[in-house]
């Protein structure tokens, strides 16, 4: 007897964080509306669908989008409302199926494998859902539906805006032959312009290769990303997965050279990551600093090169104090000796913190600063965050920097 067909439906809200700010804002509606960095330097991170008429797009410099749509409404992220609005999305997702795996606050696969029984088939499950996220919170969301993960998120990218694309077991081949090779999961500007040279444009060039021809060419993720074109996507729906990583970053509102200014926001940055690591109960293993050269490049890709540097930690940690010694370490012994235009800290390799306590040789030293931990977090939790930290970290606030959320938007 085969194994039943699964069915994964994959939900994206249309422009999240601007929606929200239109739908709580009337004078907003039609109005083409962004989310982002105020400052010079600043960046988008979530741009209405008529801002996109525009050309403006997620990840674009907000000056870059003024230019594009004068008429732009640029606002400050809200990120604890936007988090509240997500919690109410997922209570939505798991009325449907208990088993809801989340990408981001306005993303998630949801699995409905055997559920057409009770709650009807699974196009009528999507619409359902979509209705109750309209009814309920005034917001649109896009569903795809597919047997494996990769095409059912690949759907919803193509049901955008305010649609539903469901593509059956048979309709596979037929949905992604004429897709470009960037639409595949994971493939990147650097894996695209790879893959453009080595003749593969589309996803169907990719899947009437043979593994042998892929993995001389690619190596091991030729064969994968082989399979993938092929729809081949053993991944189950996972309502367990761990964030793999938390991360901060700040662009400067003016080249900074000033070692003093950028140990202060990585300082920042070490902190706040620290926090949500308590407040998930977890611990980091890997922490990396991340910074862009002001340096204007020509020939590169990115124009301003950004250069990456990681380490393991001896132990892990959720101490802000560890972390910021661990980055700045990096970057003053492997960082660039120039003038910087941005600078970020990410924490990988998470843990859970009762694991991450066991396996930690504990000293009073440690007592001492997560008692410091506990007192600095309710203190935050009470009076907001931007009200307290450590003498040494504030000096960030004075570098003119436009935060960038770490939760992912967009679509």
């Amino acid at each position: 007897m085969s194994e039943k067909t699964k069915t994964i439906l994959h939900a994206d809200l249309d422009a999240f964080y601007a929606s929200v700010e239109q739908r709580d804002n009337p004078s907003l509606k039609g109005r083409p509306v962004a989310v982002g960095g105020r400052g010079r330097r600043g960046v988008i991170a979530a741009a209405s669908y008529e801002a996109r008429d525009f050309g403006v797009y997620s990840a674009m410099p907000c000056f870059q989008a003024r230019r594009l749509c004068p008429e732009l409404v640029l606002l400050p992220s809200n990120m604890p409302l936007y988090r509240k609005e997500s919690a109410r999305i997922f209570r939505i997702f798991q009325s449907f199926s208990p088993v809801v795996e989340s990408l981001s606050l306005d993303e998630a696969f949801v699995d409905l494998t055997g559920t057409d029984r009770l709650l009807g088939s699974p196009r009528d499950i999507g619409n359902a859902l979509r209705h109750r996220v309209r009814m309920e919170l005034g917001l649109a969301v896009s569903v795809g539906i597919a047997p494996v993960k990769m095409v059912a998120k690949m759907a919803s990218e193509s049901a955008k805006p305010d649609g539903i694309i469901e593509v059956t077991s048979d309709q596979i081949a037929q949905f992604l032959n004429p897709m470009p090779v960037r639409r595949i999961w994971g493939v990147g500007r650097v894996a695209e312009k790879k893959l453009h040279d080595l003749g593969f444009y589309q996803v169907a060039d990719l899947a009437k290769s043979n593994n042998s021809l892929l993995y001389k060419l690619l190596g091991q993720w030729g064969i994968e990303i082989g399979e993938l074109a092929r729809g081949e996507d053993l991944r189950e729906v996972d309502p367990y997965r761990v964030r793999a990583s938390y991360g901060e970053e700040n662009t400067f509102e003016k080249n900074v050279d000033d070692l003093e200014v950028i140990q202060s926001v990585i300082r920042s940055h070490a902190e706040t990551i620290a926090r949500k690591l308590r407040c998930d109960d977890l611990f980091a293993s890997t922490v990396a600093v991340k910074w862009k050269l002001a340096k204007y490049d020509t020939c590169g890709d990115l124009n301003y090169p950004v250069r990456t540097r990681q380490m393991r930690l001896p132990e892990p940690t959720s101490d802000g104090v560890g972390i910021a010694a661990a980055a700045w370490e990096l970057f003053i012994s492997r960082g660039p000796r120039e003038p910087i235009r941005l600078v970020g800290v990410t924490c990988s390799n998470l843990i859970d913190g009762s694991a991450a306590q066991a396996s930690i040789f504990v000293t009073g030293l440690y007592y001492r600063r997560n008692r410091l931990n506990q007192v600095s977090d309710a203190i935050k939790d009470r009076f907001g965050a931007d009200k307290f930290g450590r003498a040494g970290s504030l000096l960030s606030q004075r570098a003119g920097v436009a935060t960038l959320a770490g939760d992912g938007e967009e679509d």
